[in-house]
């Protein structure tokens, strides 16, 4: 007990010395823990009880794969991504690399594992991955489940091009809590033995407790104390700290990172300490602080443009100079993704569409240089020659475009533009709730932006300085009813299934042809003040009568490279929701869908990410959202996902 009064007798009495001692000491214990800790940060988004269901510690441990080379491999879910170090020049990479996350009831909960070759002179190039159902490993009886997974050809996810073993331990909530507690009490075991004295365990509470925990010293040390020896077992004195920071919390503040703890609840202080001290089990501990896999491959160039702010790599709305990558929610795994496209034609767009200087070449010829040219690349892409293309379009988008899913083989397109409007495997693309035509679904394979009004538009994506829904629809097929109604924008990219289909059931009125311009529809030209991408390109408005919702136009716009845009339904036609409607012709093109005000309750998923200026990966045939019109009918959310 002597040694146990010593130290606090002293601090006491050293006035104002108390503080910084134990400021020099937790920022000592910071700097400790950060190494190796990699780029990483622990999400400050509130979670609710019933939304934890569990942290998951994911293991890569090795792969098999059929060639010799240097590899790495990365983790995603959600909007985080880890990566290894790079293995030995071998087919069989070891890395026994681990990482901790977090396992929403209702949120991402499809890993996916990503493994690359390396290149010290090019790219590094995704050459396999899988993925993994962590919902599925809660319900695996077993303390940790190891499992040996086939690698798939990311162009053909019916071959096979390796093996990777992985396994997944779901940690249960009070036991997350102890080791918790048991990790911080590490940090004052000076000898290492497994013991704390009262006075190590005083260091403790008074450098990262609050009022209560210093107040509390000794009665909790006593309560572990069982034979008042002045020594406690880890062990005994952690499952007390996790008991006692349940009921009332002790701790202040992170160990690691410093942040101000109690800003929500216990478990969110529990989930942020957790992750925020990962230790892990004596393995590799992934490097974080990644959006995507494809970020997480990038070499050095890559960061140093970063830090010379030549880019910036990030979500939502970007314009001028950090308008360089193009980041998209994949809805159906729920996590980030990176859009491919070429460095050259970024910068070239950027040059185009987000300064003055471009806005003044467009105002001084541009504009019928793209048609010009739009046309001449469409009669391209219709010869025979042009078939020659379709194998370097299908690697250069390999890892995007599904070729066990295309209905004809690709041998058989005779050109370019035959191989660009392909047609899909019968089943494909599943409608969902195709009995119920008050439940309107996507219209195309694109990027997805929802909002509930044309201010909505405006303030979040579309930064053209004339936009509006008259203006996009010509006056001819314009009514008040659609004024000021609610609008959905499907970017198609050149990768894309390029035919679109009906959203909604009802009957063709009319269609009207706008003539107009060829822009491209890349955001980095739609979120550009400097011009008026929707209402000056050329375009087709078709308009929908429905009975659930509305008046319905759909609006097919053409772009840059686009060479037409062909309907197959006729004026008069019933077309029922999930019907082909028609096919743009090569390049990127979009379709708008704009429904009259208050028709449509769009899915909270999708509302939620375009409120963060986050277009959303959908295909056809997904939920778009609900007419309003029947208020007494329920539909379940399909993309909320539920352990039971």
């Amino acid at each position: 007990m002597g040694h146990s009064a010593s130290r606090p007798t002293a601090c006491a009495g050293a006035g104002e010395a108390l503080p910084s001692r134990f400021a020099r000491f937790r920022r000592r214990l910071r700097n400790r823990l950060r190494r190796g800790a990699g780029d990483d940060s622990v999400s400050s988004k509130a979670l609710a009880a019933d939304e934890f269901a569990g942290i998951a510690r994911v293991r890569i441990a090795k792969a098999d794969m059929q060639f010799k080379d240097k590899f790495f491999a990365c983790l995603s879910l959600g909007d985080r991504t880890y990566r290894t170090e790079t293995s030995d020049n071998t087919h069989r990479p070891v890395w026994d690399s681990e990482k901790k996350v977090i396992v929403e009831t209702n949120g991402p909960h499809i890993a996916r594992i990503s493994v690359f070759e390396t290149n010290r002179f090019s790219k590094n190039t995704l050459v396999g991955y899988c993925e993994v159902n962590l919902f599925e490993m809660l319900t695996k009886d077993l303390e940790e489940h190891s499992e040996d997974l086939r690698l798939l050809d990311p162009s053909s996810p019916n071959t096979t091009v390796g093996s990777i073993s992985i396994s997944c331990h779901i940690e249960d909530p009070v036991e997350t809590e102890q080791s918790f507690a048991r990790r911080v009490l590490a940090i004052v075991d000076y000898d290492e033995d497994g013991t704390l004295s009262l006075s190590e365990f005083s260091d403790l509470m008074k450098a990262f407790g609050n009022k209560l925990a210093v107040a509390k010293i000794e009665e909790l040390f006593r309560q572990a104390d069982t034979n008042s020896d002045g020594i406690v077992d880890i062990d005994e004195l952690a499952a007390l700290l996790a008991a006692q920071q349940e009921e009332e919390p002790l701790i202040s503040n992170c160990p690691v990172c410093g942040e101000d703890l109690g800003k929500y609840d216990n478990i969110n202080d529990m989930i942020h300490m957790t992750l925020c001290f990962d230790e892990g089990t004596g393995n590799q501990i992934m490097t974080g602080g990644f959006l995507t896999d494809k970020q997480a491959s990038y070499g050095w160039m890559f960061k140093l443009s970063e830090w010379a702010h030549f880019s910036t790599y990030d979500v939502g709305l970007h314009s001028g100079s950090t308008a360089s990558h193009i980041l998209v929610f994949d809805r159906r795994t729920k996590r980030i993704v990176e859009e491919v496209i070429d460095g050259k034609i970024v910068l070239s767009m950027r040059a185009l569409y987000q300064s003055k200087v471009g806005l003044t070449l467009i105002n001084t010829g541009v504009k019928d240089l793209l048609k010009n040219l739009s046309e001449k690349q469409g009669k391209k892409m219709n010869s025979l020659e042009s078939a020659k293309d379709i194998p370097k379009f299908l690697e250069l988008f390999k890892d995007q475009i599904n070729m066990d899913e295309i209905k004809d083989p690709v041998e058989s397109f005779k050109t370019f533009n035959e191989f660009f409007i392909r047609g899909l495997k019968p089943g494909a693309r599943p409608i969902a709730h195709g009995d119920q035509n008050s439940i309107a679904t996507c219209a195309a394979d694109s990027r997805l932006m929802a909002f509930s009004s044309v201010d909505e538009s405006t303030r979040l994506w579309i930064k053209g300085r004339k936009f509006s829904i008259e203006g996009l629809l010509g006056t001819s097929a314009h009514s008040n009813a659609l004024s000021n109604g609610s609008l959905v924008i499907f970017r198609l990219a050149p990768q894309d299934y390029h035919r679109f289909h009906v959203p909604v059931s009802g009957t063709v009125e009319k269609f009207v042809e706008i003539p107009g311009c060829l822009y491209t529809v890349n955001p980095i030209a739609v979120n550009s003040k400097y011009c008026n991408v929707f209402t000056e390109n050329k375009r087709v408005v078709s308009m929908i009568s429905t009975s659930e919702f509305g008046k319905v136009a759909f609006v097919a716009i053409g772009a840059t490279m686009v060479g037409s845009i062909t309907f197959l339904k006729k004026e008069g036609d019933y077309v029922r929701k999930g019907d082909e409607f028609g096919y743009f012709s090569f390049g990127g093109s979009t379709v708008i869908c704009v429904f009259e005000k208050d028709a449509i309750q769009f899915d909270a998923d999708l509302v939620a990410n375009s409120e963060r200026s986050l277009e959303t990966l959908v295909s056809v045939g997904m939920t778009l959202g609900i007419s309003t019109r029947n208020k007494e009918m329920q539909v379940p959310d399909l993309q909320k996902v539920s352990l039971g």
